[in-house]
């Protein structure tokens, strides 16, 4: 039997960082899809429309860079998830965190019901963000959060909405069979925690690294706008060793599918992005983080992967050793297992939310 109001199926609007050529959030949308009862039609908010239908063919989208627009697609839906990430954060700009307090509001005003997914809470540096946040939250049906400081935070705000807590959603994502082989894979971002010397401590170990048994170093930009970037910048700095240069590639995935293939074919991935190290994790690729952000130190503690806060000062002997061991090391999946079961709250709350609007 489908939902059905006034005649029609019913359809839910999914707002997030979407169709913004990152793989970290197309990972998201494609497990948030995943999960969504089959009985309800899908409105997606995205810059680029074809990259969203590349990932889930045949959803309606909506700019998500035209606030009027996505405000207007409410009058047509019957929900509005807000998916995966920290959406609530004032860390990008102050802007962005209104964009998503004028959606929330428009859609209290029009009874449209709210739930929050997979969602960081944070940070919110400011403190009429925090006071806005927090009554804003207060109408909102039920939330999943990502992370135990979200969940924390909510708690201490006195939130009495439900609430279930678990690890990001893209643990959920399909994953391949990790096969092994001799590419190390840098999945970078730029970052105002490094200064000159700090990137030269890294690449001197990743140069001292992959010097022996490495036929290439991937530069793999997750995000394509953001990242691409950094090996020029770096470049232009003269900060890469020669050798590393001659060793190392650039590259722009075309398909998360292309990413995983990569994941599983590497020899060590080594990431500062939070759903690049839990794909590689996941994939079996030994794995170690370059936390610039404590979400990535906080997934990789919680997989048992070797970190590094950039925060603090940079060795690179140590850098290489902890990399040399990551690699000989004996791998157990059995956290990563564990990972994955405890990310089904998610779902589970999305589904017996979304099924009692469709009863």
């Amino acid at each position: 039997m489908k939902a059905l109001r006034s005649g029609r199926k019913l359809s839910v609007l999914l707002c997030g960082y979407y169709g913004e050529h990152n793989l970290g959030d197309d990972a998201l949308l494609q497990v948030l899809v995943s999960q969504i009862p089959c009985d309800w039609d899908l409105v997606v908010t995205a810059r680029d429309p074809d990259a969203v239908q590349d990932l889930v063919a045949g959803v309606s989208t909506v700019n998500r860079r035209s606030l009027s627009d996505t405000i207007q697609a409410l009058n047509h839906v019957d929900a509005l998830v807000l998916g995966g990430g920290s959406l609530l954060q004032d860390g990008t700009s102050f802007k962005s965190l209104l964009y998503y307090l004028v959606l929330l509001w428009s859609a209290r005003f029009k009874r449209i019901p709210i739930l929050l997914w997979g969602q960081g809470l944070g940070p919110l540096h400011h403190r009429f963000s925090q006071v806005l946040v927090k009554h804003t939250l207060s109408g909102v049906r039920a939330v999943s959060w990502r992370d135990p400081g979200s969940m924390g935070l909510a708690q201490r705000w006195g939130l009495n909405v439900p609430m279930v807590m678990g690890p990001d959603p893209v643990w959920r994502h399909p994953s391949p069979v990790w096969k092994g082989g001799d590419r190390l894979i840098l999945c970078w971002r730029p970052t105002l925690l490094l200064d000159s010397r700090g990137w030269s401590v890294l690449l001197e170990a990743v140069d001292r690294l992959s010097s022996s048994g490495c036929s290439e170093v991937i530069w793999l930009a997750f995000h394509a706008d953001q990242d691409a970037s950094l090996w020029n910048e770096l470049r232009s700095r003269d900060l890469i060793p020669d050798g590393l240069c001659r060793r190392s590639v650039q590259m722009q995935a075309d398909s998360l599918e292309q990413v995983q293939t990569m994941f599983s074919e590497a020899s060590l991935v080594i990431a500062m992005r939070l759903h690049a190290l839990i794909l590689a994790a996941m994939a079996g690729c030994p794995t170690a983080a370059l936390s610039y952000d404590p979400k990535v130190k906080a997934a990789a503690q919680l997989a048992a992967l070797p970190w590094v806060d950039l925060n603090n000062p940079l060795n690179a002997d140590q850098l290489n050793h902890q990399w040399q061991s990551a690699v000989t090391a004996q791998r157990d999946g059995s956290q990563i297992q564990q990972l994955k079961r405890d990310a089904q709250l998610h779902q589970i709350m999305l589904v017996e939310e979304l099924e009692k609007l469709s009863a």
